[in-house]
Protein backbone atom coordinates (compact mmCIF):
# COMPACT_ATOMS: atom_id res chain seq x y z
CA UNK A 1 0.00 0.00 0.00
CA UNK A 2 1.56 3.19 -0.92
CA UNK A 3 1.61 6.77 1.11
CA UNK A 4 -0.54 8.39 -1.60
CA UNK A 5 -3.06 5.02 -1.17
CA UNK A 6 -2.79 5.63 3.00
CA UNK A 7 -3.76 9.13 2.27
CA UNK A 8 -6.81 8.97 0.13
CA UNK A 9 -7.90 6.40 2.76
CA UNK A 10 -7.33 8.97 5.81
CA UNK A 11 -9.49 11.18 3.59
CA UNK A 12 -12.39 8.75 3.86
CA UNK A 13 -15.32 9.53 5.44
CA UNK A 14 -15.31 6.64 7.81
CA UNK A 15 -11.90 7.69 8.74
CA UNK A 16 -13.30 11.19 9.45
CA UNK A 17 -15.72 8.96 11.98
CA UNK A 18 -12.78 7.32 13.38
CA UNK A 19 -11.21 10.44 14.56
CA UNK A 20 -14.14 12.39 16.16
CA UNK A 21 -14.68 9.40 18.61
CA UNK A 22 -13.35 9.66 21.85
CA UNK A 23 -9.35 8.40 23.18
CA UNK A 24 -9.31 9.24 26.80
CA UNK A 25 -5.48 10.02 27.56
CA UNK A 26 -3.49 8.19 30.57
CA UNK A 27 -5.04 5.00 29.09
CA UNK A 28 -3.05 1.70 27.68
CA UNK A 29 -4.85 0.48 24.39
CA UNK A 30 -4.27 -3.17 23.23
CA UNK A 31 -4.68 -2.99 19.58
CA UNK A 32 -4.72 -6.20 17.46
CA UNK A 33 -2.76 -5.98 14.03
CA UNK A 34 -3.00 -8.27 11.07
CA UNK A 35 -1.97 -11.81 11.34
CA UNK A 36 -0.85 -11.72 7.76
CA UNK A 37 -2.60 -9.37 5.36
CA UNK A 38 -1.83 -5.90 6.08
CA UNK A 39 -4.87 -4.66 4.81
CA UNK A 40 -7.32 -6.43 8.05
CA UNK A 41 -5.98 -3.62 9.92
CA UNK A 42 -8.84 -1.74 11.15
CA UNK A 43 -9.80 2.32 10.74
CA UNK A 44 -9.69 2.78 14.44
CA UNK A 45 -6.43 0.80 14.87
CA UNK A 46 -4.87 3.08 12.60
CA UNK A 47 -5.82 5.86 13.77
CA UNK A 48 -5.08 5.15 17.51
CA UNK A 49 -1.66 4.15 16.11
CA UNK A 50 -1.67 7.84 14.94
CA UNK A 51 -2.26 9.76 17.78
CA UNK A 52 -0.35 7.14 19.87
CA UNK A 53 2.63 8.60 21.60
CA UNK A 54 4.48 5.36 21.99
CA UNK A 55 4.43 1.76 21.04
CA UNK A 56 5.07 -1.14 23.23
CA UNK A 57 5.77 -3.92 20.91
CA UNK A 58 7.05 -7.56 21.00
CA UNK A 59 9.79 -6.92 18.07
CA UNK A 60 10.51 -3.79 17.69
CA UNK A 61 11.66 -4.16 13.82
CA UNK A 62 8.82 -6.10 13.02
CA UNK A 63 6.25 -3.49 14.49
CA UNK A 64 8.08 -0.66 12.68
CA UNK A 65 7.70 -2.20 9.43
CA UNK A 66 4.12 -2.49 9.90
CA UNK A 67 4.08 1.52 11.20
CA UNK A 68 6.29 2.40 8.07
CA UNK A 69 3.36 0.40 5.42
CA UNK A 70 1.05 3.06 7.10
CA UNK A 71 3.27 5.93 7.01
CA UNK A 72 3.51 5.93 10.60
CA UNK A 73 6.65 7.18 12.79
CA UNK A 74 6.25 6.79 16.30
CA UNK A 75 8.25 6.09 19.34
CA UNK A 76 8.61 1.84 20.12
CA UNK A 77 9.16 0.23 23.53
CA UNK A 78 9.96 -3.22 23.53
CA UNK A 79 7.76 -5.31 25.51
CA UNK A 80 8.50 -9.10 24.96
CA UNK A 81 8.44 -12.24 27.07
CA UNK A 82 11.53 -11.33 29.01
CA UNK A 83 10.93 -8.12 30.20
CA UNK A 84 7.29 -7.63 30.38
CA UNK A 85 6.74 -6.80 34.65
CA UNK A 86 10.21 -4.52 33.95
CA UNK A 87 9.06 -2.69 30.89
CA UNK A 88 5.24 -2.49 32.84
CA UNK A 89 6.72 0.03 35.18
CA UNK A 90 8.13 2.09 32.52
CA UNK A 91 4.66 2.13 30.55
CA UNK A 92 2.91 2.85 34.05
CA UNK A 93 4.96 5.53 34.78
CA UNK A 94 4.22 7.44 31.30
CA UNK A 95 0.71 6.80 32.03
CA UNK A 96 0.62 8.61 34.81
CA UNK A 97 1.89 11.03 32.75
CA UNK A 98 -0.80 11.17 30.36
CA UNK A 99 0.37 9.37 27.90
CA UNK A 100 -1.66 7.49 25.15
CA UNK A 101 0.17 3.78 24.85
CA UNK A 102 -0.55 1.35 22.47
CA UNK A 103 0.27 -2.50 22.94
CA UNK A 104 0.86 -4.94 20.17
CA UNK A 105 2.10 -8.26 19.49
CA UNK A 106 3.89 -8.93 16.24
CA UNK A 107 0.68 -10.73 14.44
CA UNK A 108 -3.01 -10.87 15.80
CA UNK A 109 -3.93 -10.06 19.56
CA UNK A 110 -2.03 -9.03 22.27
CA UNK A 111 -2.10 -11.35 25.77
CA UNK A 112 -3.05 -14.53 23.71
CA UNK A 113 -0.06 -16.80 23.18
CA UNK A 114 1.51 -13.79 22.92
CA UNK A 115 3.15 -11.45 25.41
CA UNK A 116 1.00 -8.50 26.70
CA UNK A 117 -1.20 -10.48 29.85
CA UNK A 118 1.27 -9.28 32.21
CA UNK A 119 1.59 -5.51 31.66
CA UNK A 120 -2.10 -5.35 31.61
CA UNK A 121 -2.32 -6.93 34.99
CA UNK A 122 0.48 -4.55 35.97
CA UNK A 123 -1.31 -1.08 34.17
CA UNK A 124 -4.92 -2.43 36.13
CA UNK A 125 -3.23 -2.68 39.35
CA UNK A 126 -2.03 0.54 39.47
CA UNK A 127 -5.46 1.64 38.87
CA UNK A 128 -5.17 2.50 35.15
CA UNK A 129 -7.38 2.58 32.09
CA UNK A 130 -6.99 -0.40 29.80
CA UNK A 131 -9.01 -0.32 26.42
CA UNK A 132 -9.47 -2.75 23.87
CA UNK A 133 -9.20 -2.51 20.17
CA UNK A 134 -10.54 -5.65 18.70
CA UNK A 135 -9.42 -7.09 15.56
CA UNK A 136 -7.79 -10.16 13.95
CA UNK A 137 -7.13 -13.39 16.03
CA UNK A 138 -5.70 -17.01 14.19
CA UNK A 139 -8.34 -19.29 16.86
CA UNK A 140 -11.08 -17.40 15.42
CA UNK A 141 -10.13 -16.66 12.00
CA UNK A 142 -9.56 -20.26 11.86
CA UNK A 143 -12.66 -21.65 13.70
CA UNK A 144 -14.53 -19.09 11.78
CA UNK A 145 -13.37 -21.21 8.35
CA UNK A 146 -13.62 -25.13 9.86
CA UNK A 147 -17.18 -25.83 9.55
CA UNK A 148 -17.12 -27.61 12.76
CA UNK A 149 -20.58 -27.81 14.19
CA UNK A 150 -19.63 -26.87 17.97
CA UNK A 151 -20.81 -23.63 19.48
CA UNK A 152 -18.02 -23.91 22.33
CA UNK A 153 -14.23 -23.81 22.21
CA UNK A 154 -11.67 -24.46 24.54
CA UNK A 155 -8.19 -22.45 23.84
CA UNK A 156 -5.37 -24.86 24.74
CA UNK A 157 -2.89 -22.56 22.73
CA UNK A 158 0.77 -23.80 22.39
CA UNK A 159 1.42 -27.75 23.25
CA UNK A 160 4.30 -28.57 25.67
CA UNK A 161 7.26 -28.87 23.61
CA UNK A 162 8.35 -32.02 25.26
CA UNK A 163 6.95 -34.90 24.28
CA UNK A 164 6.36 -36.88 27.81
CA UNK A 165 4.69 -33.49 28.94
CA UNK A 166 2.56 -32.90 25.66
CA UNK A 167 1.20 -36.59 26.02
CA UNK A 168 0.18 -35.57 29.81
CA UNK A 169 -1.47 -32.43 28.50
CA UNK A 170 -3.66 -34.35 25.47
CA UNK A 171 -4.41 -37.24 27.46
CA UNK A 172 -6.04 -34.29 30.15
CA UNK A 173 -8.00 -33.25 27.15
CA UNK A 174 -9.57 -36.45 25.99
CA UNK A 175 -12.89 -35.46 27.80
CA UNK A 176 -13.29 -32.22 26.32
CA UNK A 177 -16.50 -31.66 24.74
CA UNK A 178 -15.65 -28.50 23.20
CA UNK A 179 -13.98 -27.73 20.00
CA UNK A 180 -10.17 -27.80 20.51
CA UNK A 181 -7.90 -25.24 19.61
CA UNK A 182 -4.27 -25.33 19.43
CA UNK A 183 -1.69 -23.05 18.17
CA UNK A 184 2.01 -24.73 16.70
CA UNK A 185 5.36 -23.49 14.89
CA UNK A 186 6.04 -25.45 11.80
CA UNK A 187 8.99 -27.35 13.00
CA UNK A 188 6.75 -29.12 15.30
CA UNK A 189 3.49 -29.99 13.71
CA UNK A 190 4.37 -33.21 12.65
CA UNK A 191 4.81 -33.98 16.22
CA UNK A 192 1.73 -32.09 17.14
CA UNK A 193 0.10 -34.55 14.69
CA UNK A 194 1.78 -37.79 16.12
CA UNK A 195 0.91 -36.76 19.25
CA UNK A 196 -2.70 -36.14 18.56
CA UNK A 197 -3.31 -39.04 16.29
CA UNK A 198 -1.65 -41.29 19.49
CA UNK A 199 -3.91 -39.81 22.08
CA UNK A 200 -7.31 -39.13 20.47
CA UNK A 201 -9.99 -41.53 18.26
CA UNK A 202 -8.79 -41.81 15.16
CA UNK A 203 -12.52 -40.66 13.29
CA UNK A 204 -12.35 -37.44 15.09
CA UNK A 205 -12.21 -34.48 13.03
CA UNK A 206 -9.20 -31.95 12.59
CA UNK A 207 -8.19 -29.12 10.86
CA UNK A 208 -4.94 -27.84 9.99
CA UNK A 209 -5.17 -23.87 9.69
CA UNK A 210 -1.68 -22.66 7.65
CA UNK A 211 -0.27 -19.37 6.64
CA UNK A 212 -3.97 -17.44 7.70
CA UNK A 213 -4.95 -14.60 4.99
CA UNK A 214 -1.54 -14.68 3.13
CA UNK A 215 -0.64 -15.55 -0.10
CA UNK A 216 -0.26 -19.21 0.55
CA UNK A 217 -2.75 -19.92 3.16
CA UNK A 218 -4.10 -23.57 3.34
CA UNK A 219 -7.25 -24.52 5.37
CA UNK A 220 -7.70 -28.91 5.32
CA UNK A 221 -9.88 -30.62 7.25
CA UNK A 222 -9.67 -34.65 7.57
CA UNK A 223 -10.03 -37.28 9.85
CA UNK A 224 -7.58 -37.76 12.54
CA UNK A 225 -6.40 -40.65 11.20
CA UNK A 226 -4.67 -39.17 7.83
CA UNK A 227 -3.18 -36.40 9.45
CA UNK A 228 -0.09 -37.23 9.48
CA UNK A 229 0.01 -38.33 5.73
CA UNK A 230 -1.41 -35.14 4.71
CA UNK A 231 1.37 -33.23 6.10
CA UNK A 232 3.94 -35.92 4.28
CA UNK A 233 2.41 -35.21 1.71
CA UNK A 234 3.71 -32.15 0.50
CA UNK A 235 6.80 -30.71 2.30
CA UNK A 236 5.42 -26.79 2.27
CA UNK A 237 3.06 -28.00 4.66
CA UNK A 238 5.84 -28.54 7.35
CA UNK A 239 6.35 -24.53 6.69
CA UNK A 240 4.03 -21.62 8.42
CA UNK A 241 2.43 -21.03 11.49
CA UNK A 242 -0.28 -23.26 12.16
CA UNK A 243 -3.60 -23.31 13.94
CA UNK A 244 -4.95 -26.59 14.56
CA UNK A 245 -8.52 -27.75 15.45
CA UNK A 246 -9.35 -30.99 16.90
CA UNK A 247 -13.17 -32.33 17.23
CA UNK A 248 -14.30 -32.54 21.09
CA UNK A 249 -15.30 -35.78 22.69
CA UNK A 250 -19.08 -37.06 22.57
CA UNK A 251 -21.25 -38.14 24.77
CA UNK A 252 -20.41 -41.57 23.38
CA UNK A 253 -16.54 -41.23 23.57
CA UNK A 254 -16.77 -39.74 27.15
CA UNK A 255 -18.64 -43.10 28.09
CA UNK A 256 -16.30 -45.01 26.47
CA UNK A 257 -13.50 -43.01 28.52
CA UNK A 258 -15.12 -43.78 31.69
CA UNK A 259 -15.87 -47.70 30.68
CA UNK A 260 -12.20 -47.71 30.19
CA UNK A 261 -11.46 -46.38 33.30
CA UNK A 262 -13.56 -48.89 35.17
CA UNK A 263 -12.02 -51.63 33.72
CA UNK A 264 -8.89 -50.73 34.78
CA UNK A 265 -9.20 -49.63 37.86
CA UNK A 266 -10.57 -52.99 39.01
CA UNK A 267 -7.76 -54.87 36.90
CA UNK A 268 -5.34 -52.31 39.03
CA UNK A 269 -6.45 -54.53 42.13
CA UNK A 270 -5.21 -58.07 40.76
CA UNK A 271 -2.39 -56.97 38.12
CA UNK A 272 0.32 -54.99 37.49
CA UNK A 273 0.74 -51.44 35.79
CA UNK A 274 1.72 -53.01 32.60
CA UNK A 275 -0.64 -56.10 32.73
CA UNK A 276 -3.57 -53.94 33.37
CA UNK A 277 -3.03 -51.24 30.79
CA UNK A 278 -2.62 -54.23 28.47
CA UNK A 279 -5.51 -56.46 29.09
CA UNK A 280 -7.63 -53.00 29.37
CA UNK A 281 -6.25 -52.24 26.19
CA UNK A 282 -7.42 -55.62 24.14
CA UNK A 283 -10.73 -55.24 26.32
CA UNK A 284 -11.71 -51.47 25.03
CA UNK A 285 -9.80 -50.70 21.93
CA UNK A 286 -7.77 -48.06 23.67
CA UNK A 287 -4.62 -47.02 23.29
CA UNK A 288 -2.30 -49.10 25.03
CA UNK A 289 0.35 -46.15 26.06
CA UNK A 290 -2.33 -43.68 26.99
CA UNK A 291 -3.96 -46.25 29.31
CA UNK A 292 -1.04 -46.88 30.91
CA UNK A 293 -0.24 -43.06 32.26
CA UNK A 294 -3.54 -43.33 33.59
CA UNK A 295 -2.90 -46.57 35.13
CA UNK A 296 0.26 -44.67 36.23
CA UNK A 297 -1.51 -42.00 38.04
CA UNK A 298 -4.63 -43.73 39.51
CA UNK A 299 -1.57 -45.74 41.60
CA UNK A 300 -0.55 -43.02 42.26
CA UNK A 301 -3.45 -41.66 43.99
CA UNK A 302 -3.50 -44.34 45.94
Amino acid sequence: MTVQEISSIASLPIMTEAAHQVYPIATLYIVATPIGNVTDISLRALHLLSIADAVACEDTRNTAHLLTRFGLNKPLIAAHQHNEREVAQTLIARLHAGERIALVSDAGTPAVSDPGARIVDAVRAAGLRVLPLPGPSAAITAISASGLLNDQFYFVGFLPAKAKQRENMLHSLRGVTATMVFYEAPHRILDCATALVEAFEPTRQVVFARELTKMFEEIHRCPLSEAEAWIRADAHREKGEFVVLLEGATEAQDAEDVEAERILNILLAECSVKQAANLTAQITGRKKNALYERALQLKGQE
